[in-house]
């Protein structure tokens, strides 16, 4: 196994300016996924530290909102800068972290991004005067900022999330409280450092790793003025339930089983290799955006599921530190026997033909968390394997005779993330797309978050949005003023 070669950064607490440690919540031992071995040991966030960090953020608000727009624009340009300055750090961090290969590491780039984008937006707020019934009244449209903001960031890439809720949510004049999951929370700590760097008022952006209970009184908290959430269904259904108590408001970016639809004017070579990444490889299928569902026409299914077989069993598979690696492990042994699990279940229960993997990898990599690209075909897409999310290296493959079996097919699901449309035809492109019910939707591509562009789920794939302008809107609050003249 390849040594670790980079300092990992201080598992304490960032809490306003200190590095805190001896918190309420005990202590996390984290570790690397590769070789399940201790790499950290992170302190964890409890109550007591939440309401210090709320109470800090409160103040550094007050604070970031008595600077100048072009103070506070030129602030996050900073951090932006410093961003693109430690972009091998982060991918190295990123890899001991949650054991993404080094070759799919370099999260921080797409941060740094949103951070430009949304600090161009810092000295722009817009409002309106627009005219009443009642003579020469005026009447303002303003927008607010929340106060202080909590990011629940997911272990899978804590550093996109960083970029899609934290950005914004400073641009609109909020401080923030990040609590990154105890399972990856090397990177948000290390961005948390160089928030101080950058200039930005102490407690602007604390960072608490946490498991539930302290997730919880994030939530829960009454200086909490809005919630941005990232993970899985059921864990939203919590993390609304507790905002409820102060009807604070919640953006969630959830899961999803998204369906690549291929049809038969397809460029197979190209539509396998991107199935392939976009599937059981990228991040061993444990990212929300995994196509898990390929449905294929039937004329071309059997060329297709060759094709994909060949490119699944090409990604080079190993140790994440190695930079030919394109295959890793998943993020703990809870995962490898869920996956497993689901696995063997869908072979006892029929549904559908194991025609690769299913078994846990052994030999030189059988310390670390290793389960084999899995591919089931002829799936049904009512079993469990097609409807649930197994975020793991798992696929079903289905067939379809035609595009509008193929809509019926991608929408039967209570999911709608994302889809993948894979067509030579325009015509087919445009009404295929605005058929299938999901936020985004990516035409002869891989899924491709960039910071201009909204993301975000349909039915229970989420509620609101990150990115573009709709992901600034998400982080202020409208008010409306009305002063007699007349």
């Amino acid at each position: 196994m390849i040594e670790i070669d980079i300092e990992l950064p201080s598992g304490a607490l960032l809490l306003g300016g200190d590095r805190v440690t001896g918190s309420s919540g005990g202590t996390h031992h984290h570790v690397y996924p590769g070789t399940g071995r201790v790499n950290a040991v992170v302190e964890m966030a409890g109550a007591a530290e939440v309401d210090r960090a709320v109470e800090t953020a409160t103040r550094a608000q007050r604070r970031w909102m008595s600077y100048p727009p072009d103070r506070r624009r030129d602030m996050l340009f900073d951090l932006a800068d410093l961003l693109g300055e430690h972009h091998a750090e982060f991918a190295s961090i990123n890899t001991h972290d949650y054991g993404v290969p080094t070759s799919l590491a370099a999260t921080s780039v797409l941060t740094e991004r949103f951070f430009r984008f949304y600090a161009g937006y810092a000295d722009k707020a817009d409002g309106a005067s627009t005219p009443v019934t009642g003579g020469f009244d005026l009447n303002l449209v303003e927008h607010d900022p929340y106060g202080v903001v909590g990011v629940i960031a997911p272990w899978n890439g804590a550093l996109v999330v960083i970029g899609m809720a934290v950005a914004p949510a400073l641009a609109a004049g909020n401080a923030v409280v990040v609590k990154p999951s105890e399972l990856a929370p090397l990177a948000a700590l290390r961005f948390g450092e160089l928030c101080l760097e950058a200039g930005l008022p102490a407690g602007l952006v604390n960072v608490l790793p946490a498991g539930a209970d302290g997730g919880e009184a994030l939530v829960r908290h009454p200086g909490v003025g809005k919630v941005h959430f990232t993970g899985g269904t059921a864990t939203a259904r919590r993390v609304l339930t507790a905002a409820a108590e102060n009807i604070t408001p919640v953006v969630a970016e959830l899961g999803g089983t998204a369906a690549a639809v291929i049809f038969d004017d397809a460029d197979l070579d190209a539509a396998a290799n991107l199935s392939a990444h976009q599937g059981p490889i990228m991040q061993a299928g444990q990212s929300c955006a995994c196509s898990s569902r390929i449905l294929v026409h039937d004329n071309v299914y059997d060329a297709f599921l060759d094709k994909f077989l060949a490119a699944v069993e090409r990604a080079p598979i190993g140790d994440p530190l190695r930079s030919d690696v394109l295959f890793g492990p998943v993020i703990n042994q809870a995962a490898v026997e869920r996956i497993l699990a689901s696995i063997e279940s869908a072979v006892t229960a029929g549904s559908g033909d194991l025609v690769l993997g299913g078994k846990r990898i052994g030999g030189e990599l059988a310390s670390g968390f290793y389960v084999e690209p899995t591919v089931f075909a002829d799936v049904d897409n009512r079993s469990p394997l097609a409807q649930q999310e197994t975020f793991g290296p798992v696929v079903s493959v289905l067939r379809f005779r035609d595009d509008t079996e193929a809509v019926d097919l991608a929408n039967d699901t209570r999911y709608g993330l994302n889809a993948f449309v894979h067509t030579t035809s325009l015509h087919r492109a445009h009404t295929v797309s605005r058929q299938l019910q999901a936020g985004s939707v990516w035409v002869n591509s891989r899924s491709d978050i960039q910071p201009q562009s909204p993301y975000g789920g349909y039915k229970h794939s989420g509620i609101g949005r990150s990115g573009g302008i709709e992901g600034l809107r998400e982080f202020r609050q409208t008010k409306n003023i009305r002063i007699k003249v007349s």
